[in-house]
């Protein structure tokens, strides 16, 4: 869940690593993944593999989903070959499993781990497990398709692409009834049917209008738990709704993020009700204060606010991705990234006579910027550069520092 996060602000590739060669080791025969790594659980039980709590979606994922991200993060293939038969291990064990080698509809699964919709005394959310483990399954097979093909596997990319089609395929036939409508009515459900682009393409406006009317019956609040929380601004902000991704993350009441530091947080906590409005606790025990799932929201500021991200192109190579997108009446915002090739870096200030945005590339690579609001035309000398798309004027630039002024559309 923090892993993207967490690679933006620090060279984290060495200790992840590091950590993924563990998850390997601990990693059971059937390619099960344990429920923490180092997996002292059963050390703690004896040591009895039967005895062994292991692979619950979302969680056993990360066999899948770190390799990925730290690949995009370093460009170093290795980290994907190190990783590979980890990876496929994972998702054979999940085919072995699931109904028709596609549905995956048994085991025990944390779920939306504490969100608010959860039943009283219970720690799982609302939406189904089937469903939470189905998404997870899609996104997994993609991702290890994609590494397949980075990696010049050629048979086993297709055999994977070919396998996440048919999850895909499932996941709609299952949750989505024909007239578009997905069964668990929870904003996790829509907000993985988005985020994972599971959501068949003629229904996806109505699944993001629904999560939407879903977040304004909450009265513009989030209840999602660990799996959905991370991808809810991206869900809204990507379909349509980027005003309201705004609007969860500048909320300061009861449950947001910017509560929490009305309650002097310094850390994300990991429960939304860790201290409640009047004062007391969620629960004395397991209620943590210096937390990484919500902390997730990082990244969104990071590749949104800011603007500045990593992406993989059609080749399978990461590059810079600069894509600011202001909004909830921020003014200004910046980050920077060292990246394998220097520091990328991007700022941005609105006022009422344009937006300013400035972009520094490192040395011996290219960026695909993509300017809000801007058309070729209105960007002036610099209007050869870029192609006019329906998110704005866009190009690949080179190595070096840019600077650009318009008035974006609208305005």
């Amino acid at each position: 869940m923090f892993i993207r996060t967490a690679a933006f602000l620090v060279h984290a590739v060495p200790f992840y690593r590091k950590w993924l060669r563990d998850l390997a080791a601990d990693q059971l025969e059937g390619g099960e993944v344990p429920y923490v790594v180092p997996d002292v659980l059963s050390d703690a039980r004896g040591g009895d593999p039967a005895a062994r709590s292991h692979s619950s979606a979302g969680w056993g994922d990360a066999a899948v989903i770190c390799p990925w991200t730290l690949y995009e993060y370093s460009g170093d293939a290795r980290i994907l070959a190190e990783q590979y038969d980890s990876m496929r291990g994972w998702v054979e064990y999940i085919r072995s499993r699931a109904q028709d080698g596609v549905l995956w509809n048994s085991g025990s699964h944390f779920g939306d781990w504490v969100a608010l919709d959860a039943k009283e005394g219970s720690y799982s959310g609302a939406t189904p497990t089937d469903l939470v483990a189905t998404a997870y399954y899609a996104l997994s097979v993609r991702l290890l398709a994609r590494s397949a093909a980075v990696l010049g596997r050629r048979r086993e990319r297709r055999a994977y692409e070919r396998l996440g089609g048919r999850v895909v395929a499932a996941f709609r036939k299952e949750f989505f009834s024909p007239a578009g409508r997905l069964a668990a009515r929870t904003q996790t459900a829509h907000i993985l049917a988005l985020a994972f682009d599971l959501a068949p393409p003629e229904h996806r406006q109505r699944t993001v209008d629904t999560l939407a009317a879903l977040i304004g019956e909450e009265g513009g609040h989030l209840t999602t738990g660990f799996l959905g929380t991370p991808y809810a601004c991206q869900a809204l902000g990507e379909h349509g709704k980027l005003d309201a991704a705004y609007a969860l993350l500048l909320r300061e009441d009861y449950p947001s993020w910017l509560y929490e530091v009305s309650k002097g947080a310094t850390t994300i906590w990991e429960h939304w009700d860790g201290i409640k409005p009047d004062g007391s606790m969620w629960n004395p025990s397991m209620n943590s204060f210096n937390h990484y799932a919500y902390g997730a929201i990082g990244d969104w500021l990071h590749g949104v606010v800011a603007g500045l991200g990593i992406e993989v192109d059609r080749r399978g190579r990461p590059r810079v991705l600069v894509r600011p997108m202001p909004g909830g009446g921020l003014t200004q915002a910046q980050a920077d990234l060292m990246t394998p090739y220097g520091r990328a870096a991007v700022s941005w200030t609105l006022a009422p006579g344009g937006l300013d945005v400035e972009i520094s590339v490192p040395h011996n690579t290219a960026a695909r910027v993509v300017l809000p609001g801007a058309t070729s035309s209105s960007l002036g000398l610099k209007a050869g550069r870029f192609t006019d798309r329906p998110g704005g004027a866009e190009a690949i630039l080179g190595s070096g520092g840019y600077r650009f002024h318009y008035l974006p559309a609208g305005r």
